[in-house]
Protein backbone atom coordinates (compact mmCIF):
# COMPACT_ATOMS: atom_id res chain seq x y z
CA UNK A 1 0.00 0.00 0.00
CA UNK A 2 1.35 2.98 -1.13
CA UNK A 3 1.73 6.57 1.35
CA UNK A 4 -0.41 9.11 -0.73
CA UNK A 5 -1.20 11.63 1.99
CA UNK A 6 0.44 12.95 5.02
CA UNK A 7 -2.56 14.49 6.66
CA UNK A 8 -4.62 11.87 8.75
CA UNK A 9 -8.35 13.20 7.42
CA UNK A 10 -7.09 12.92 4.03
CA UNK A 11 -6.03 9.47 4.65
CA UNK A 12 -8.97 8.66 6.31
CA UNK A 13 -10.96 9.80 3.02
CA UNK A 14 -8.60 7.77 0.75
CA UNK A 15 -9.17 4.65 2.95
CA UNK A 16 -13.04 5.29 3.00
CA UNK A 17 -13.30 5.64 -0.85
CA UNK A 18 -11.41 2.69 -1.20
CA UNK A 19 -13.60 0.09 1.39
CA UNK A 20 -16.66 1.67 -0.60
CA UNK A 21 -15.05 0.40 -3.98
CA UNK A 22 -13.96 -3.17 -2.64
CA UNK A 23 -17.26 -4.00 -0.91
CA UNK A 24 -20.09 -2.96 -3.40
CA UNK A 25 -22.58 -6.26 -2.18
CA UNK A 26 -22.32 -5.77 1.31
CA UNK A 27 -23.33 -1.74 0.79
CA UNK A 28 -25.99 -3.30 -1.34
CA UNK A 29 -26.38 -5.45 1.66
CA UNK A 30 -26.72 -3.01 4.21
CA UNK A 31 -29.14 -0.43 2.07
CA UNK A 32 -31.39 -3.17 1.85
CA UNK A 33 -31.61 -3.89 5.36
CA UNK A 34 -32.20 -0.16 6.23
CA UNK A 35 -35.84 -0.80 4.70
CA UNK A 36 -36.59 -2.73 7.32
CA UNK A 37 -34.51 -2.52 10.32
CA UNK A 38 -33.40 1.55 11.64
CA UNK A 39 -30.13 1.91 10.01
CA UNK A 40 -30.20 -1.35 8.87
CA UNK A 41 -28.63 -2.51 12.08
CA UNK A 42 -29.93 -4.60 15.17
CA UNK A 43 -26.60 -4.68 17.11
CA UNK A 44 -24.99 -1.18 17.93
CA UNK A 45 -21.63 -2.36 18.21
CA UNK A 46 -21.56 -3.84 14.45
CA UNK A 47 -21.86 -0.94 13.34
CA UNK A 48 -19.27 1.77 11.45
CA UNK A 49 -19.79 4.34 8.61
CA UNK A 50 -19.69 4.58 5.45
CA UNK A 51 -21.35 0.75 6.09
CA UNK A 52 -20.24 -2.50 8.19
CA UNK A 53 -19.04 -5.52 6.08
CA UNK A 54 -21.53 -8.29 5.13
CA UNK A 55 -20.01 -11.48 6.60
CA UNK A 56 -21.71 -14.74 4.86
CA UNK A 57 -19.17 -17.71 6.27
CA UNK A 58 -16.72 -18.33 8.51
CA UNK A 59 -14.65 -21.61 8.74
CA UNK A 60 -11.65 -22.32 12.32
CA UNK A 61 -10.83 -18.69 12.11
CA UNK A 62 -11.39 -17.49 8.91
CA UNK A 63 -14.05 -15.19 7.28
CA UNK A 64 -15.24 -14.85 4.14
CA UNK A 65 -17.65 -11.27 3.32
CA UNK A 66 -20.36 -10.95 0.49
CA UNK A 67 -17.67 -9.56 -1.96
CA UNK A 68 -15.29 -12.94 -1.73
CA UNK A 69 -12.66 -10.77 0.18
CA UNK A 70 -10.98 -13.42 2.75
CA UNK A 71 -9.90 -12.44 6.37
CA UNK A 72 -8.51 -13.63 9.54
CA UNK A 73 -10.77 -13.49 12.36
CA UNK A 74 -8.97 -11.43 15.03
CA UNK A 75 -12.48 -10.44 16.54
CA UNK A 76 -14.15 -13.70 17.66
CA UNK A 77 -17.17 -12.50 18.18
CA UNK A 78 -16.36 -10.46 21.20
CA UNK A 79 -15.02 -13.30 23.08
CA UNK A 80 -17.97 -15.59 22.38
CA UNK A 81 -16.16 -17.13 19.27
CA UNK A 82 -13.49 -18.81 21.32
CA UNK A 83 -14.07 -21.86 19.26
CA UNK A 84 -13.39 -20.52 16.25
CA UNK A 85 -16.31 -21.23 13.20
CA UNK A 86 -18.32 -24.41 13.15
CA UNK A 87 -15.89 -26.35 15.31
CA UNK A 88 -16.64 -30.25 14.85
CA UNK A 89 -16.74 -30.80 18.44
CA UNK A 90 -19.13 -28.28 19.02
CA UNK A 91 -21.21 -28.92 15.79
CA UNK A 92 -21.44 -32.63 16.86
CA UNK A 93 -22.97 -31.69 20.22
CA UNK A 94 -25.49 -29.38 18.52
CA UNK A 95 -26.43 -32.14 15.87
CA UNK A 96 -27.17 -34.80 19.09
CA UNK A 97 -29.33 -32.08 20.46
CA UNK A 98 -31.18 -31.18 17.26
CA UNK A 99 -32.07 -35.32 17.13
CA UNK A 100 -32.96 -35.89 20.41
CA UNK A 101 -35.38 -32.15 20.67
CA UNK A 102 -34.64 -28.85 21.00
CA UNK A 103 -37.17 -28.07 23.75
CA UNK A 104 -38.36 -30.50 26.05
CA UNK A 105 -40.15 -28.36 27.96
CA UNK A 106 -38.71 -29.87 31.14
CA UNK A 107 -35.64 -30.60 33.11
CA UNK A 108 -33.20 -31.99 31.36
CA UNK A 109 -29.78 -34.13 31.42
CA UNK A 110 -27.31 -31.58 30.53
CA UNK A 111 -28.39 -28.44 32.23
CA UNK A 112 -26.88 -30.37 35.66
CA UNK A 113 -23.68 -31.44 33.95
CA UNK A 114 -22.87 -27.80 32.34
CA UNK A 115 -23.49 -26.13 35.60
CA UNK A 116 -21.20 -28.30 37.87
CA UNK A 117 -18.35 -27.89 35.15
CA UNK A 118 -19.01 -24.24 35.73
CA UNK A 119 -19.28 -24.22 39.30
CA UNK A 120 -15.90 -26.37 39.27
CA UNK A 121 -13.97 -24.04 37.50
CA UNK A 122 -14.64 -20.31 38.85
CA UNK A 123 -13.65 -19.95 42.82
CA UNK A 124 -16.71 -17.71 43.86
CA UNK A 125 -19.46 -20.15 42.16
CA UNK A 126 -21.01 -22.35 44.80
CA UNK A 127 -24.52 -22.48 43.28
CA UNK A 128 -25.34 -21.16 39.59
CA UNK A 129 -28.09 -20.26 37.37
CA UNK A 130 -28.25 -19.64 33.47
CA UNK A 131 -29.77 -16.71 31.51
CA UNK A 132 -29.18 -16.13 27.93
CA UNK A 133 -26.96 -12.96 27.75
CA UNK A 134 -24.73 -11.66 29.88
CA UNK A 135 -27.34 -8.75 29.92
CA UNK A 136 -29.82 -10.75 31.56
CA UNK A 137 -27.02 -12.49 33.99
CA UNK A 138 -26.04 -8.81 35.11
CA UNK A 139 -29.09 -7.77 35.50
CA UNK A 140 -30.58 -10.52 37.82
CA UNK A 141 -27.72 -10.78 39.37
CA UNK A 142 -28.61 -6.98 40.84
CA UNK A 143 -31.80 -8.07 41.35
CA UNK A 144 -30.00 -10.85 43.60
CA UNK A 145 -28.51 -8.21 45.70
CA UNK A 146 -30.84 -5.76 46.31
CA UNK A 147 -33.59 -7.88 47.63
CA UNK A 148 -30.52 -10.18 49.93
CA UNK A 149 -29.18 -6.81 50.91
CA UNK A 150 -32.27 -4.26 51.13
CA UNK A 151 -30.56 -1.49 49.69
CA UNK A 152 -30.52 -0.20 46.32
CA UNK A 153 -27.59 2.11 45.23
CA UNK A 154 -25.05 -0.12 42.74
CA UNK A 155 -21.33 1.51 42.64
CA UNK A 156 -20.17 0.67 39.10
CA UNK A 157 -17.26 2.35 37.20
CA UNK A 158 -16.22 4.55 34.22
CA UNK A 159 -15.82 2.73 31.15
CA UNK A 160 -17.66 -0.36 32.25
CA UNK A 161 -19.74 -2.20 29.73
CA UNK A 162 -22.02 -4.81 31.36
CA UNK A 163 -24.36 -5.36 29.01
CA UNK A 164 -27.15 -3.38 26.50
CA UNK A 165 -28.85 -1.64 29.55
CA UNK A 166 -25.52 -1.41 31.93
CA UNK A 167 -23.45 0.70 30.00
CA UNK A 168 -21.18 3.34 31.70
CA UNK A 169 -19.09 4.73 28.91
CA UNK A 170 -19.07 8.25 29.14
CA UNK A 171 -21.40 8.47 31.94
CA UNK A 172 -24.15 5.76 31.52
CA UNK A 173 -26.46 5.48 28.76
CA UNK A 174 -30.09 6.78 28.61
CA UNK A 175 -31.48 3.12 28.03
CA UNK A 176 -29.84 1.63 31.23
CA UNK A 177 -31.84 -0.07 33.46
CA UNK A 178 -32.97 2.39 36.37
CA UNK A 179 -31.31 1.66 39.37
CA UNK A 180 -29.37 3.90 41.80
CA UNK A 181 -26.14 3.56 39.96
CA UNK A 182 -22.96 5.72 41.46
CA UNK A 183 -20.13 5.83 38.98
CA UNK A 184 -16.56 5.41 40.28
CA UNK A 185 -13.08 6.16 38.34
CA UNK A 186 -11.94 2.80 37.02
CA UNK A 187 -7.87 2.17 38.71
CA UNK A 188 -8.96 5.20 41.39
CA UNK A 189 -8.17 3.72 44.33
CA UNK A 190 -8.60 6.37 46.45
CA UNK A 191 -11.48 7.41 44.51
CA UNK A 192 -13.13 4.12 45.02
CA UNK A 193 -12.51 4.56 49.09
CA UNK A 194 -13.58 7.66 49.02
CA UNK A 195 -17.26 6.68 47.65
CA UNK A 196 -17.50 3.18 49.65
CA UNK A 197 -16.73 5.51 52.63
CA UNK A 198 -19.73 7.91 51.53
CA UNK A 199 -22.12 5.67 50.81
CA UNK A 200 -21.22 2.21 52.27
CA UNK A 201 -24.28 1.81 54.67
CA UNK A 202 -26.45 2.30 51.21
CA UNK A 203 -24.49 0.32 48.69
CA UNK A 204 -25.91 -2.95 47.75
CA UNK A 205 -23.44 -3.94 45.46
CA UNK A 206 -20.20 -3.35 43.53
CA UNK A 207 -20.15 -4.29 40.21
CA UNK A 208 -16.47 -3.87 38.15
CA UNK A 209 -15.24 -5.69 35.66
CA UNK A 210 -11.61 -7.47 36.12
CA UNK A 211 -10.41 -5.70 32.67
CA UNK A 212 -12.36 -3.27 31.14
CA UNK A 213 -13.43 -5.17 28.33
CA UNK A 214 -15.82 -2.76 25.38
CA UNK A 215 -13.57 0.11 27.64
CA UNK A 216 -10.18 -0.88 25.84
CA UNK A 217 -8.95 -4.26 27.37
CA UNK A 218 -7.37 -1.98 30.36
CA UNK A 219 -6.82 -4.71 33.32
CA UNK A 220 -7.65 -3.58 36.62
CA UNK A 221 -4.63 -3.01 39.37
CA UNK A 222 -4.78 -5.56 41.63
CA UNK A 223 -4.45 -3.23 44.42
CA UNK A 224 -7.36 -1.49 42.85
CA UNK A 225 -9.43 -5.12 42.77
CA UNK A 226 -8.72 -5.42 46.84
CA UNK A 227 -9.68 -2.34 47.51
CA UNK A 228 -12.98 -2.85 45.92
CA UNK A 229 -12.96 -6.71 48.00
CA UNK A 230 -12.13 -4.81 51.34
CA UNK A 231 -14.39 -2.46 50.90
CA UNK A 232 -17.35 -4.34 49.93
CA UNK A 233 -16.89 -6.53 53.23
CA UNK A 234 -16.61 -4.07 55.92
CA UNK A 235 -19.83 -2.26 54.26
CA UNK A 236 -22.06 -5.53 53.72
CA UNK A 237 -22.37 -4.53 49.79
CA UNK A 238 -21.81 -7.66 47.18
CA UNK A 239 -18.85 -7.95 45.39
CA UNK A 240 -19.98 -8.68 42.01
CA UNK A 241 -16.99 -9.72 39.40
CA UNK A 242 -18.62 -9.67 35.42
CA UNK A 243 -16.27 -11.91 33.96
CA UNK A 244 -18.36 -12.10 30.92
CA UNK A 245 -15.54 -11.38 28.75
CA UNK A 246 -12.45 -12.30 31.51
CA UNK A 247 -13.39 -15.60 32.76
CA UNK A 248 -11.26 -17.03 29.84
CA UNK A 249 -7.88 -15.38 31.09
CA UNK A 250 -6.83 -18.22 33.23
CA UNK A 251 -8.46 -21.75 34.29
CA UNK A 252 -10.93 -19.68 36.78
CA UNK A 253 -10.87 -16.38 35.14
CA UNK A 254 -9.08 -13.10 36.07
CA UNK A 255 -10.51 -13.77 40.17
CA UNK A 256 -8.37 -16.98 40.29
CA UNK A 257 -5.22 -14.83 38.13
CA UNK A 258 -5.41 -12.14 40.70
CA UNK A 259 -6.09 -14.30 43.59
CA UNK A 260 -9.13 -12.02 44.81
CA UNK A 261 -12.64 -13.59 44.96
CA UNK A 262 -15.71 -11.92 44.40
CA UNK A 263 -19.49 -12.51 46.27
CA UNK A 264 -20.58 -13.27 42.64
CA UNK A 265 -19.77 -13.49 39.31
CA UNK A 266 -21.58 -13.09 36.14
CA UNK A 267 -20.67 -15.09 32.53
CA UNK A 268 -21.33 -15.80 28.90
CA UNK A 269 -20.41 -16.03 25.38
CA UNK A 270 -18.15 -18.73 25.44
CA UNK A 271 -19.43 -21.35 28.00
CA UNK A 272 -22.43 -22.19 26.11
CA UNK A 273 -20.08 -23.37 23.14
CA UNK A 274 -20.83 -20.24 21.57
CA UNK A 275 -24.30 -20.38 21.58
CA UNK A 276 -26.80 -17.61 23.21
CA UNK A 277 -25.78 -17.87 27.07
CA UNK A 278 -25.33 -16.16 29.87
CA UNK A 279 -24.87 -16.99 34.11
CA UNK A 280 -24.70 -15.52 37.20
CA UNK A 281 -23.72 -17.04 40.40
CA UNK A 282 -21.62 -17.07 43.79
CA UNK A 283 -22.08 -17.45 47.36
CA UNK A 284 -24.60 -20.34 48.81
CA UNK A 285 -26.49 -18.05 50.71
CA UNK A 286 -26.89 -15.17 47.78
CA UNK A 287 -28.35 -17.90 44.99
CA UNK A 288 -29.49 -20.06 47.22
CA UNK A 289 -33.14 -17.98 47.51
CA UNK A 290 -33.65 -18.95 43.79
CA UNK A 291 -34.23 -22.61 45.17
CA UNK A 292 -37.96 -23.53 44.44
CA UNK A 293 -37.97 -25.43 47.92
CA UNK A 294 -38.21 -22.76 49.77
CA UNK A 295 -41.81 -21.12 50.75
CA UNK A 296 -40.21 -17.79 49.47
CA UNK A 297 -38.18 -18.26 46.98
CA UNK A 298 -37.18 -15.24 44.28
CA UNK A 299 -38.95 -16.38 40.87
CA UNK A 300 -36.35 -16.74 37.90
CA UNK A 301 -38.02 -17.45 34.65
CA UNK A 302 -36.67 -17.54 31.11
CA UNK A 303 -38.02 -20.31 28.19
CA UNK A 304 -34.77 -20.95 27.13
CA UNK A 305 -32.63 -20.79 30.09
CA UNK A 306 -31.43 -24.44 29.95
CA UNK A 307 -32.78 -24.95 26.17
CA UNK A 308 -30.83 -28.35 25.09
CA UNK A 309 -28.19 -26.65 22.12
CA UNK A 310 -26.85 -24.29 24.61
CA UNK A 311 -26.55 -26.88 27.05
CA UNK A 312 -25.41 -29.49 24.49
CA UNK A 313 -22.80 -27.20 23.20
CA UNK A 314 -21.61 -25.85 26.45
CA UNK A 315 -20.81 -29.25 28.14
CA UNK A 316 -18.93 -29.86 24.50
CA UNK A 317 -16.95 -26.61 24.84
CA UNK A 318 -16.23 -26.17 28.92
CA UNK A 319 -15.74 -30.81 29.48
CA UNK A 320 -13.90 -31.82 26.03
CA UNK A 321 -11.96 -28.20 24.23
CA UNK A 322 -11.55 -25.23 26.91
CA UNK A 323 -10.23 -27.42 29.30
CA UNK A 324 -7.40 -25.15 32.02
CA UNK A 325 -4.68 -26.12 30.04
CA UNK A 326 -6.10 -24.84 26.82
CA UNK A 327 -7.40 -22.02 28.81
CA UNK A 328 -3.49 -21.47 30.06
CA UNK A 329 -2.40 -22.30 26.51
CA UNK A 330 -4.22 -19.29 25.12
CA UNK A 331 -3.26 -16.91 27.63
CA UNK A 332 0.23 -17.38 26.88
CA UNK A 333 -0.23 -17.00 23.08
CA UNK A 334 -2.34 -13.77 23.71
CA UNK A 335 0.48 -12.41 26.33
CA UNK A 336 3.59 -13.58 23.98
CA UNK A 337 1.74 -11.36 20.64
CA UNK A 338 0.85 -8.62 22.52
CA UNK A 339 4.62 -8.20 23.99
CA UNK A 340 5.78 -8.49 20.11
CA UNK A 341 3.36 -6.19 18.95
CA UNK A 342 4.01 -3.65 21.88
CA UNK A 343 7.83 -4.53 20.74
CA UNK A 344 7.47 -3.51 17.32
CA UNK A 345 5.68 -0.12 18.10
CA UNK A 346 8.46 0.93 20.53
CA UNK A 347 10.94 0.28 18.24
CA UNK A 348 9.52 2.60 15.71
CA UNK A 349 8.60 5.37 18.29
CA UNK A 350 4.87 5.16 17.30
CA UNK A 351 2.53 6.85 19.50
CA UNK A 352 0.91 3.06 19.84
CA UNK A 353 -0.05 0.55 22.36
CA UNK A 354 -1.75 -2.57 22.68
CA UNK A 355 -3.30 -3.26 25.96
CA UNK A 356 -4.45 -6.37 27.37
CA UNK A 357 -4.37 -9.68 29.63
CA UNK A 358 -4.06 -12.88 27.47
CA UNK A 359 -6.31 -13.43 24.67
CA UNK A 360 -8.00 -9.68 24.86
CA UNK A 361 -6.38 -7.14 23.42
CA UNK A 362 -7.46 -3.48 21.43
CA UNK A 363 -4.65 -1.24 20.36
CA UNK A 364 -4.76 2.50 21.14
CA UNK A 365 -3.06 5.52 19.40
CA UNK A 366 -1.74 7.17 22.57
CA UNK A 367 2.54 8.67 23.29
CA UNK A 368 1.39 8.08 27.11
CA UNK A 369 0.29 4.58 29.38
CA UNK A 370 -3.30 3.99 28.90
CA UNK A 371 -4.74 2.78 32.10
CA UNK A 372 -7.76 4.08 32.48
CA UNK A 373 -11.08 4.78 29.72
CA UNK A 374 -9.95 8.86 29.74
CA UNK A 375 -6.73 7.56 28.83
CA UNK A 376 -7.99 5.66 25.95
CA UNK A 377 -10.52 8.40 25.14
CA UNK A 378 -7.04 11.25 24.71
CA UNK A 379 -5.48 8.93 22.14
CA UNK A 380 -6.27 9.79 18.39
CA UNK A 381 -9.43 8.20 17.04
CA UNK A 382 -8.90 9.14 13.47
CA UNK A 383 -5.54 6.89 13.55
CA UNK A 384 -7.47 4.08 15.09
CA UNK A 385 -10.06 4.68 12.47
CA UNK A 386 -7.24 4.55 9.52
CA UNK A 387 -5.88 1.09 11.15
CA UNK A 388 -9.28 -0.70 11.29
CA UNK A 389 -9.42 -0.15 7.33
CA UNK A 390 -5.72 -0.75 6.60
CA UNK A 391 -5.90 -4.03 8.34
CA UNK A 392 -9.44 -4.84 6.52
CA UNK A 393 -7.60 -4.31 3.37
CA UNK A 394 -4.36 -6.68 4.24
CA UNK A 395 -6.83 -9.33 5.54
CA UNK A 396 -7.08 -8.79 8.88
CA UNK A 397 -10.70 -8.40 10.58
CA UNK A 398 -10.97 -6.35 14.38
CA UNK A 399 -13.56 -4.40 15.72
CA UNK A 400 -13.83 -0.56 14.45
CA UNK A 401 -12.90 0.67 18.06
CA UNK A 402 -9.57 -1.59 17.91
CA UNK A 403 -10.40 -4.25 19.75
CA UNK A 404 -8.69 -7.51 18.55
CA UNK A 405 -9.62 -11.01 20.56
CA UNK A 406 -8.13 -14.28 20.19
CA UNK A 407 -9.68 -18.01 19.36
CA UNK A 408 -8.56 -21.29 20.01
CA UNK A 409 -7.69 -22.05 15.84
CA UNK A 410 -5.55 -18.85 15.89
CA UNK A 411 -1.83 -20.59 16.19
CA UNK A 412 1.60 -18.83 15.67
CA UNK A 413 1.40 -18.64 11.55
CA UNK A 414 -1.91 -16.09 12.01
CA UNK A 415 0.12 -14.49 15.32
CA UNK A 416 2.43 -13.77 12.87
CA UNK A 417 0.44 -12.67 9.73
CA UNK A 418 -1.02 -10.02 12.56
CA UNK A 419 2.77 -8.71 13.13
CA UNK A 420 3.48 -8.49 9.69
CA UNK A 421 0.23 -6.51 9.21
CA UNK A 422 0.88 -4.18 11.76
CA UNK A 423 4.23 -3.85 10.46
CA UNK A 424 3.75 -2.93 7.19
CA UNK A 425 1.18 -0.43 8.57
CA UNK A 426 3.76 1.13 10.40
CA UNK A 427 5.82 1.65 7.62
CA UNK A 428 2.92 2.74 5.21
CA UNK A 429 1.88 5.12 7.76
CA UNK A 430 5.16 6.15 9.18
CA UNK A 431 4.44 9.63 8.21
CA UNK A 432 1.06 10.08 9.99
CA UNK A 433 2.74 8.80 13.27
CA UNK A 434 4.98 11.89 13.52
CA UNK A 435 4.35 14.32 16.51
CA UNK A 436 3.63 17.17 13.88
CA UNK A 437 1.27 15.17 11.99
CA UNK A 438 -0.55 14.22 15.25
CA UNK A 439 -0.15 18.05 16.50
CA UNK A 440 -2.05 18.99 13.23
CA UNK A 441 -4.49 16.39 13.12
Amino acid sequence: MAVRNISIEAALAEAREAFVKRNPRSEAAYEEACAALPGGNTRTILFYAPFPLAMQSGAGCHLRDADGHDYLDFLGEYTAGIYGHSHPRIRAAIDRALDGGINLSSHNLLEGKLARLVCDRFPSLDLVRFTNSGTEANLMALATVTVATGRRKILVFEGGYHGGVLYFGGGGAPVNAPHQFIIGSYNDVARAKALLDEHGPELAAILVEPMLGSGGCIPADREFLQALRDGASRCGAVLIFDEVMTSRLSPGGLQEAFGIIPDMTTLGKYIGGGMSFGAFGGRADLMGRYDPRRPDALPHAGTFNNNILTMSAGVAGMGEIFTPQAARELTSRGDDLRRRLNELCASRRAPMEFTGYGSLMAVHFSSTPVRTPRDALRGHQGLKELFFFDMLERGIYLARRGMLILSLPIGAAECDRLVDAVEDFLSTRAPLLLPEALSAA
